[in-house]
């Protein structure tokens, strides 16, 4: 299998823009039914936070060794404070957040008992920024374009992401020959018009072309439509268990899965998006940058919660394939 090794003295400039939040984990033990109601009752044990979204997205660049980068918008709320916090612990070449009084900062909390998640409660608002919030976003970019090497728009469908802003901040790239890669929730993509790559799950590519997708000619028909809205150069689909998908210049290709054990696939998505931009940053070819990606999905599956995937990780699987 291949080994992936980087230019240590490059880093990659990678900018994540797009919807960030907190993933709130509380563990605890249970061992009874609360008379109250019959729900059991939780003995917490502990309890920590992490970034998810667009910063789950921003974690996985800095694992691999990229220097990313990140601009959001987030409340004026004290989850506000936790994520500058975290964001503060990774150390990113820059992190830009745009402060929308209108708005909560977006906060999932995941409830688990041995590893098994009991409940999730969501705090959040799902309505676009105002074109002057996207202003401040798009300015922030603007000031930095020289200094980025690709853009990955995470796309949450939280809000950050407006037509309006899309579209100056692809125009944008494109002018400064600068990559875009979007990972969107968003069914209608053609938003995304003129963006370098587009990477759904095969759910999300159903959706987006109207094709259920079941088999490969299928999968292909839904690829094509997708370019076709989009016009962009390449569709990556992610398959779960079928492993991915490249749709590039009217052809399909298919690469298997490398994952042994699958525990959680929470975020695996977001690592995909990162290992592709990581690796076309670092000049692999497509096929080359699918099979990076799906050695850190391999590795981020096997592990708890929003998991990251590191170099040394995804060589030493492919070592033992």
């Amino acid at each position: 299998m291949p080994q992936f090794n980087f230019p240590e003295h490059k880093k990659a400039r990678i900018c994540v823009i797009g919807d960030i939040m907190i993933d709130h984990y509380i563990n605890g033990s249970c061992d009874r039914i609360s008379p109250e109601a019959p729900v059991q009752v939780v003995d917490v044990t502990g309890e920590f936070y992490s970034l998810g979204g667009a910063g789950n997205v921003l974690k996985n660049l800095q694992a691999f060794g990229a220097q990313g980068s990140l601009i959001s918008l987030n409340g004026n709320d004290d989850t506000s404070a936790i994520v500058v916090d975290e964001l503060e612990k990774l150390n990113p070449g820059f992190y830009e957040l745009i402060k929308d009084n209108n708005r909560r900062t977006t906060i999932k909390t995941r409830v688990s008992v041995n590893r098994h998640q009991l409940i999730r409660l969501d705090k959040e608002d799902k309505f676009y920024c105002s074109d002057e919030i996207a202003d401040e976003i798009y300015q922030s970019l603007e000031a930095k374009i020289m200094e980025i090497d690709a853009v990955i728009l995470s796309d949450y469908c939280k809000g950050a992401l407006s037509s309006y802003l899309v579209d100056k901040i692809i125009k944008l790239c494109n002018g400064h020959n600068v990559s875009t890669i979007v990972d969107s929730k968003y069914k209608d993509l053609s938003k995304y018009r003129n963006a370098t790559l587009i990477k759904p799950n095969k759910k999300e590519a159903s959706l987006a072309s109207g094709i259920n997708i079941v088999d490969d000619v299928t999968l292909e028909q839904a690829c094509k439509k997708i370019a076709d809205v989009t016009a962009c150069k390449t569709v990556v689909v992610t398959l779960s268990e079928d492993g991915i998908a490249i749709y590039s210049n009217g052809k399909l290709d298919k690469k298997p899965t490398k994952a042994l054990d699958v525990f959680d696939v929470t975020g695996a998505g977001d690592t995909v998006v990162a290992a592709l931009s990581f690796a076309l940053a670092n000049s692999l070819s497509i096929s080359q940058a699918c099979d990076f990606a799906n050695s850190a999905a391999a590795i981020v599956v096997a592990k708890f919660g929003s998991a990251v995937a590191t170099l040394d990780e995804i060589n030493n699987l492919n070592n033992n394939k």
